[in-house]
């Protein structure tokens, strides 16, 4: 598990309003985490109790720091203190953190050398057996990971120390450059590339499956959110689009038909 992502979180401005544009795009089920004193929701595929994403509201205190609306990922690690210090001995920041979530477990928020945000997150194993999670490819679940690098070389070469990743399909984007899949033991985890100029800042995103691309690019606009790439075709046969929600959270959709 360690080096792979295994949660998902979506901090916006207005929880609700954030939970019924995504259950409209997605179909995701919403409900409240159960934690005593904590507003969170979880996000779950319909028919499954185990919560594939999170929301959490952000507080005055993040907006005061300019923090705007976006999902994060966390990459499970087995001593979050002590990645965090690699991260930042290596030429990453630490924006948060190590701090406990009670139950939960361990988690920070750092960057990588260019400034791409990514999560932490070493977690408590529960005694008993776990709930059942839908399968990899069923609509709703998290399909792809992506990294839009300030240097796609040098932002590999460091994840690779972090996380022990490794180099899987490297695409050919002709003036854009490479696009470089990676892999963790023999999983494709998801891709980076040398961000275009367009881009403002390197950052992740984070490819959420849906069934069929074209019906899902017409519940984004008629939710209130925003198509800003595709739907296009890429390498695979899969379908994507890149999406903005209502409140200008970044988001992507996958999917293996048009």
């Amino acid at each position: 598990m360690q080096g792979s992502f295994i949660w998902y979180e979506l901090m916006p401005t207005d929880a609700a309003s954030a939970a019924e544009f995504y259950t409209k795009v997605v179909g995701w089920t919403a409900r409240d985490s159960g934690m005593p004193g904590v507003d969170y929701t979880i996000l779950c595929v319909p028919g499954y109790d185990m919560g594939v994403a999170g929301m959490m509201q952000l507080t005055e205190e993040m907006k005061a720091r300019g923090i705007p609306p976006h999902w994060t990922g966390y990459v499970a690690v087995d001593d979050v203190d002590a990645m965090a210090r690699k991260f930042a001995d290596n030429g990453g920041t630490v924006h948060h953190g190590p701090e406990d979530i009670p139950g939960v477990g361990r988690f920070a928020v750092v960057a990588d050398p260019h400034g791409a945000v990514i999560s932490l997150l070493k977690v408590i194993m529960p005694e008993g057996p776990m709930p059942p999670e839908p399968d990899a490819g069923t609509p709703g679940t998290f399909g792809w990971t992506e990294l839009m690098a300030g240097n796609g070389e040098e932002a590999f070469a460091f994840y690779q120390q972090m996380f022990g990743w490794e180099k899987d399909m490297a695409v050919d984007m002709g003036a854009m450059g490479t696009y470089q899949c990676f892999a963790k033991d023999g999983k494709v985890l998801g891709g980076m590339m040398t961000k275009p100029p367009m881009v403002t800042a390197p950052f992740w995103g984070y490819y959420i499956t849906v069934e069929a691309i074209d019906a899902a690019a017409e519940r984004v606009k008629q939710a209130g959110g925003k198509v800003i790439f595709g739907p296009e075709a890429v390498p695979g046969g899969s379908f994507i689009l890149q999406c903005e929600d209502p409140q200008g959270a970044y988001f992507a959709l996958t999917a293996s038909k048009r």
